[in-house]
């Protein structure tokens, strides 16, 4: 049984082949939405591993090469690393829509993550046994991180035609975090490497947020214990974040678009309260997605919950 329902997949096919239809984009537009999500994707994930730049700081880190006052060196050379891996990314799909899968491409993606940050061992796997603080997994031994990520590839080649793409890459992200193969950087490494099979399947660039941190984990964790629709689910969440921005800003000035609002606002005039929306759009019950802190979803959305929720009567 697929961990993504069959109405969130439909959903997120539908909002794809509506961007697919607008094709070809246009490149000014197309490069300026690359440079925010490229600039989100680098500041998103290297926070939620800890790196204190905020997000201006880290464009300026990135674009006007300034150093920021009082910040780590370390945390510098983490946003310009994430940087050149996340270029070579984009590089590897737009050569290559359906590129090999390989170890090779996942240990490259850390050494670039980690070259400035762990010389020794960045794209190297781990030659002994490690804790992750907080977390209740302790991941596999040292020893066995070679055949296990054999078996991983393995997995994702016989998966790759059976699954969706969303899916695929939701559960390619937990197996490669779980089996942590590299002493450091197993988080960033693995969100890029989630983003190569969305992406070759023609999907723009998943963020997670940083504001989405502990329902991220929490996700993480289930998926640890054996039950992985909450995370596969938290992930489609964010693929749709990012179709919602590129339709929004894609979308001909002449075509209706979806227009999206803050709960509070969809609220009035419906029989629900801002809160209960809430709660429906952090459990991927009602498309929805984030705005800095803020869920925003739509009439449109709404309107297709009511009628799932009339079906299953």
């Amino acid at each position: 049984m697929s961990d993504l329902p069959k109405n969130i997949a439909d959903r997120l096919d539908e909002k794809l082949a509506l961007l697919n239809s607008h094709r070809p984009l246009p490149s000014a537009a197309v490069r300026k939405l690359r440079e925010q999500f490229g600039l989100e994707m680098t500041y998103n994930s290297n926070a939620i591993e800890g790196n204190s730049l905020t997000l201006k700081e880290t464009f300026l880190v990135i674009n006007e090469g300034l150093t920021i006052k009082g910040k780590p060196l370390r945390d510098h050379l983490e946003a310009k690393c994430h940087t050149e891996a996340l270029q070579y990314l984009y590089e590897l799909v737009d050569r290559e829509s359906r590129s090999s899968f390989s170890e090779k491409l996942i240990r490259e993606l850390n050494q670039m993550v980690m070259r400035e940050m762990d010389k020794e061992w960045a794209g190297r796997y781990r030659n002994s046994n490690v804790l992750i603080a907080g977390a209740d997994h302790t991941p596999p031994e040292a020893a066995l991180v070679p055949q296990l990520m054999h078996e991983l590839i393995d997995w994702l080649l016989q998966n790759r035609e059976e699954l969706h793409a969303v899916e695929l890459a939701a559960l390619l992200h937990h197996r490669l975090v779980n089996i942590h193969p590299f002493f450091d950087g197993n988080g960033r490494t693995s969100r890029l490497v989630m983003n190569v099979v969305l992406m070759q399947a023609g999907f723009p660039l998943t963020v997670v947020l940083k504001n989405d941190r502990s329902r991220y984990y929490r996700a993480l964790q289930k998926a640890d214990k054996g039950d992985s629709a909450p995370f596969v689910r938290f992930i489609a969440q964010a693929v749709q974040r990012s179709l919602d921005i590129y339709l929004k800003v894609l979308t001909p000035a002449h075509q209706s678009r979806e227009q999206f609002i803050p709960l509070a606002e969809l609220a009035t005039g419906s029989t629900f309260t801002g809160k209960y929306l809430n709660l429906l759009a952090r459990n991927g019950k009602l498309e929805a997605h984030k705005e800095g802190r803020n869920w925003l979803s739509s009439h449109d959305a709404l309107r297709r919950y009511l009628e799932g929720r009339e079906r299953k009567r």
